[in-house]
């Protein structure tokens, strides 16, 4: 196993531009509830955004553009994709495991976020939108139900960590512009359900990016830390990253 040499940090925050859904089980659904309710923290109530559905959006969108694994598999194709992002075994090509060098915290409501939606909500922190099918036939609609959302102008905390491995196959920038541009592609997509119907578009707004290397003296671990690039939208904060020598 090669060592890890450096560990990027990207913060930002999301900023939901229209009504987001990302459902919980229906079991969870009390008598009088809605009939979609949308995944929340146990502790608090407060919804939140998994790191799998944010991580496993921009993977595929990526995957979607550059035409890789289009069959939805997570082998290893040999392309900076999977090995971003991680991939099983592929005896075909004859490629090992590659494991994902990118980490996804689950986000969290902003402190003032969480009060202003416990304040002037429908629901604590959500609000309830009246879906109905529409029967083309006949004219009229069918099949009334509630759908729970977070809404629109809700900000989340967001926190990315690159690994930077020791002898890796692609170079510190290739990974960071690959995973930028899948935020980018993210931005112009949607996050969660209904999105064709005009639910989870986001941006990314205020990013800042550090580091942490990793280096030996002495068979012990020595810590830099710097700070490049702060307070960004996303297109700032690419182009402020990549112009730099």
């Amino acid at each position: 196993m090669e060592r890890i040499i450096k560990k990027i940090f990207i913060t930002a925050i999301i900023r939901l531009e229209t009504g987001l859904h990302i459902g919980d089980s229906k079991e969870t659904v009390e008598i009088g509830g809605v009939d979609n309710p949308i995944i929340k923290r146990k502790d608090t109530k407060e919804p939140y955004l998994p790191g799998s559905s944010i991580k496993g959006k921009v993977r595929c969108l990526l995957e979607q553009v550059r035409g890789e694994n289009l069959d939805g598999s997570s082998k290893n194709n040999g392309k900076i994709v999977a090995n971003l992002f991680g991939g099983s075994e592929n005896r075909q090509k004859g490629l090992p495991n590659t494991p994902s060098k990118i980490i996804v915290r689950d986000a969290y409501l902003t402190q003032d976020w969480a009060i202003k939606l416990a304040k002037f909500t429908d629901n604590l922190f959500t609000e309830v939108k009246f879906e109905n099918t529409i029967d083309r036939i006949k004219g009229v609609a069918s099949n009334p139900r509630q759908q729970e959302r977070i809404p629109a102008g809700a900000e989340f905390e967001l926190n990315f960590i690159l690994n930077i491995w020791e002898g890796a196959s692609f170079s510190e920038t290739d990974y960071v512009k690959t995973f930028l541009d899948g935020l980018e592609l993210l931005e112009n997509d949607y996050l969660g359900g209904s999105g064709t119907r005009g639910y989870g578009q986001i941006s990314f707004i205020r990013l800042e990016k550090f580091e942490k290397e990793y280096q030996l003296e002495d068979s012990k671990i020595a810590i830099k830390k710097t700070s490049e690039v702060t307070r960004k939208s996303l297109t700032e904060f690419k182009e402020e990253i990549f112009s730099q020598p």
